[in-house]
Parts: C-alpha cells; structure tokens; sequence
C-alpha cells in the first residue's frame, strides 16, 4: 500500500462528503490542476481507496420511514452455516447492512421499514422465512446522529 500524501487525504475527505463534485471543483480545493487532479482521482480508483460512488437515498421520501436494528442469533443444527445465513439476508432489498458479528448474536442487520406494521409484514414475509433463523432481537432508530460509509484518516501512512 503505497503511502498517502496531504493532497490525497484532501481528495479523499472532498470526495467523501461530496462524489458528485467535478473534477474542476475538486481541483479548485485541493489546489492541483485538473489534469493532476484527475490523474490522482484515478490512480486513488485504480488502487482501491475509491471503491465507488453511490446516490444517498432518502428512504422515507419512498415510503420507509423507519429503521430497524436487528440482531439474528443462528440456530446451531448442522445444516445453518453463518455465512449463508448472512448470504441470504443481503438479497433482501430493505435490508441496507447485514454484519457478520461475535458476541450473543450471529449477525447484524439494518433494515428500513414503514413503521411498526412495515416492520411486521418484513418479519412475517421475509425475515422468519429464512432457515436457519433461532431468534432475533429488534431496536427501532429513533435518531441518528452519524451516517458514514467509511471515514479518512489525517495521516495515513
């Protein structure tokens, strides 16, 4: 892993809070050229500090108001591997994380829902239908105070 400079801890941080910014304005903050900026902006994709750019959606303008936190303890027969589990929970589009966890529980999950009733028909048609599911605990998000997808340190290196 190659060491980071100033320059592109400051591209990552601008791009981080905004992926949607041109390359121009980039450029303008980090005090490069465009082509430098850009030719770094590359370099940082091509070496996988940049893994991707994503649209933030707003789930309650689309109905989903609320978010579950979900802990899901496997059952223990043979046939429940974790991992699968885990697998199969991702494929389900309300739930937006699914973490792999120690402790009490197996997993983790966040889910968006409508509401308590949204919340229920996720666990009656979705969630219990899943093999391999022994228990579950539920906490409803009653505020957020931080939502990241990832962080930049001040040094790296």
């Amino acid at each position: 892993m190659k060491t980071l400079d100033s320059i592109d801890i400051r591209i990552l941080k601008t791009l981080q809070k905004n992926g949607n910014i041109s390359n121009t304005q980039l450029s303008d903050i980090v005090a490069l050229s465009t082509s430098q900026c850009w030719q770094r902006v590359q370099r940082l994709q091509r070496e996988g500090y940049i893994s991707g750019y994503k649209a933030v959606i707003d789930h309650a303008m689309l109905g989903y108001s609320d978010i579950v936190l979900v802990e899901i303890a496997a059952s223990r027969d043979e046939g429940t591997q974790i991992a699968t589990l885990c697998e199969e929970l991702s494929k389900i589009p309300e739930v937006l994380e699914v973490h792999l966890t120690s402790g009490e529980f197996d997993c983790f999950i966040k889910v968006a829902v409508n509401g308590t009733r949204g919340f229920q028909d996720f666990l009656s048609s979705k969630l219990y239908k899943i093999k391999g599911i022994q228990n579950s605990k539920s906490s409803f998000s009653l505020k957020c105070f931080k939502n990241e997808t990832g962080f930049v340190p001040d040094n790296i290196g």
